[in-house]
């Protein structure tokens, strides 16, 4: 099947089904890999077909567990490491949905780069799904900071995705280098390939912590920047079980062509790309890095999941700037409600349309209630927050009437009402009123949404009927 091109907002999947083996780069494991098409919203999940019941684990940045030489998720019993190069690899191939069997506990290491997945999972054919993706987008620059190893990712608002990389070793062999992609239809050719490196006088102490069990030169990039004497390597020789091996000079042990000049700086940022995928949405937003490393990713992807979360909580929050002119100021208002001081609660409106509304009242220490309620400790009552987006409400409901004077509404009916954070003098009240159905009969059934800043404050279900005076 031909590769697809361009990819458009839907979410894609495989065609059919494919595998590959290899062995754990730290445990040394052969272990299968086969990939299977999932339905849309799936998301991307592991199943440890190795374990009774074979448990399946969602890809989730809350269930890391580790991030000591790659990233280790777990979930109850399934436990699956190393999982960085195969999100990389579905990551860079932009595939939302897909179920990985896996019979043992480390993904395979392969080449030590994510352009094996990259390859089988091109020739399984990747289709586009009936059903939108869903992007975490980044609105405001947020950053991390880690002061002892002076890692610094930062995440800026930008139309695609964008990632840059910088690393710096401090050696004569690996100093200073950077990587960049700008088109996530170019991972599989400049990202892909890029293997996995490691210092030589590192090995022994990864020996030492039960690591690389699986490693040898033909899955990792050995880079030598000491010389170090023919003993010292026979001896890690024998512990690797390795061939001996010999270094006659600086430089990368493997005698073999770099395939990048830069190419650990590519496949650091290979691993940005895949830890990232665990926040479980494609991101839209341009991601800068310096001295990355997985538990910086991990720690950074947990900050991206949070925002996520918050951002995906006020989905429906109106943007509120005050120096637009309103759709109706104060005066306005007051022609198409009957309210007065001290109990007129709208101060302008901002939106209107034919399904919803949005008004503003600010909060002062002048409200009258605040005599009461409470002394020393204002706090506006709940009770008038949602008198604020009955009126709100009723802006709607009434320029759905030839003349809005002659009418008035009335309610019938508060449900699940809940109160989540205090308001305060000083607070701006943004109140959302937006229909649940359409209005029949005089009946507006109305979801209320109350929001201070990021914050929703209160929130219900409000129903009123409008009545014309002449009838009362």
């Amino acid at each position: 099947m031909p590769e697809l091109k361009s990819v458009n907002s839907n979410q894609r999947t495989i065609v059919q089904s494919c595998k590959l083996d290899g062995i754990g780069l730290h445990t040394g494991e052969h272990v299968t890999m086969t990939f299977h098409a999932a339905e849309p919203g799936y998301g991307i999940r592991f199943r440890r077909v190795d374990l009774p019941n074979q448990p399946v684990l969602g890809v989730d940045v809350g269930k890391v567990v580790s991030t000591n030489r790659g990233t280790t998720i777990k979930e109850g019993a399934a436990q699956v490491s190393t999982v960085e190069h195969v999100l990389a690899a579905l990551a860079g191939l932009c595939i939302d949905n897909v179920l990985i069997d896996i019979d043992g506990p480390e993904v395979a290491i392969i080449d030590g780069s994510a352009q094996p997945f990259v390859e089988i999972l091109q020739s399984a054919g990747i289709e586009q799904q009936d059903f939108e993706r869903e992007y975490f987008i980044v609105e405001e620059p947020i950053s991390f900071r880690d002061e002892v190893s002076g890692t610094e990712i930062v995440a800026l608002p930008h139309d695609g995705f964008e990632v840059t990389a910088m690393i710096d070793f401090d050696s004569p062999i690996l100093g200073k280098q950077y990587a960049s992609l700008s088109d996530i239809h170019s991972f599989d050719k400049d990202i892909a390939p890029a293997r996995t490196f490691v210092f030589l006088r590192e090995l022994e102490h990864l020996y030492g912590q039960d690591l690389i069990k699986g490693g040898d030169l033909e899955n990792a990039v050995v880079i030598v920047d000491r010389l170090i004497t023919q003993d010292e390597l026979d001896v890690l020789a024998k512990k690797l079980g390795k061939p001996k091996m010999k270094v006659d000079k600086e430089g990368v042990l493997n005698n073999t062509d770099l395939r990048y000049r830069n190419e650990p700086a590519r496949h650091k940022l290979l691993d940005l790309i895949g830890d990232l995928a665990l926040i479980g949405r494609p991101i839209k937003g341009k991601i800068m890095a310096t001295k990355p490393g997985h538990a910086a990713n991990v720690a950074f992807a947990r900050l991206l999941r949070e925002q996520y979360k918050l951002q995906r909580k006020l989905k429906g929050k109106p943007r509120y700037d005050p120096n637009n002119e309103p759709i109706l100021d104060v005066e306005g208002v007051k022609k198409m409600l009957p309210h007065r001081y001290p109990f007129l609660l709208v101060d302008k409106i901002v939106e209107l349309s034919e399904d919803y509304v949005v008004g503003i009242k600010n909060i002062t220490y002048q409200e009258h209630v605040f005599q009461g309620h409470f002394p020393n400790n204002p706090v506006f009552p709940g009770v008038m927050i949602v008198e604020a987006l009955a009126q709100t409400g009723g802006i709607l409901a009434l320029s759905n009437v030839d003349d809005p004077t002659e009418w008035d509404t009335y309610f019938l009916k508060i449900e699940n009402t809940k109160f989540k954070f205090r308001v305060v003098p000083g607070d701006t009240l943004i109140l959302k009123m937006e229909l649940l159905s359409p209005i029949r009969r005089g009946i507006v059934h109305m979801q209320g949404t109350a929001y201070v800043g990021n914050k929703i404050v209160a929130e219900g279900e409000l129903t009123a009927q409008i009545i014309n005076r002449t009838k009362l």
